[in-house]
């Protein structure tokens, strides 16, 4: 019983930690959210359960807007199975270059990291499944790949066990 309550342990440990934005400080092209997100941008994504199968496709639009330190990103999701959902979020920069934001469906503040063209972003949601509400823990990892494309892959967990993924490209459209 010792064995398998230390092995329990060890793995939610494991399943805690990863690896800090900080590593990656000198990628380019440098990743500025006021800039990047700014707009519109459109994003393709899947979210896959633990086991990896897809399990539903999506497609967001975000319109973002920025006011010296605050923006709002107004994103609109349409879903694979014809469902649609709204978050509005607004993100404020931080005097240390990271970044705060709330929305309706994210319990607490979201906080955000920057270091050269990554953004670590996390924050609990509370996520609807099947008439109930699970408080979920993201884990978002966005990179930006130039001035157009940026990839995101967040983990879903809860209580520190994987419960699946989101994969995400965003591409901004071009400007007026």
């Amino acid at each position: 019983m010792k064995t398998l309550l230390a092995t329990a342990l060890c793995l939610g440990l494991t399943a805690c930690a990863s690896p800090g934005v900080e590593q990656y400080k000198a990628e380019t092209p440098v990743l500025d959210l006021r800039t990047y997100l700014n707009g519109t941008v459109d994003g393709w994504g899947m979210f896959q359960g633990r086991s990896g199968e897809v399990k539903k496709r999506f497609h967001v639009v975000i319109d973002a807007r920025w006011e010296g330190d605050t923006g709002v990103l107004d994103e609109r999701f349409q879903w694979s199975d014809g469902s649609t959902s709204r978050r509005v979020w607004t993100l404020t920069r931080q005097p240390d270059g990271s970044y705060r934001g709330r929305a309706d469906d994210v319990i607490g503040e979201a906080t955000g990291e920057l270091a050269g063209n990554a953004l670590r972003w996390r924050y609990v949601l509370a996520l609807p499944v099947d008439g109930r509400t699970y408080h979920v823990d993201f884990d978002d990892w966005m990179f930006l790949m130039d001035g157009q494309v940026m990839m995101n892959r967040s983990y879903m967990s809860k209580w520190g066990f994987r419960l699946g993924e989101v994969t995400l490209t965003f591409v901004r459209r071009p400007g007026p």
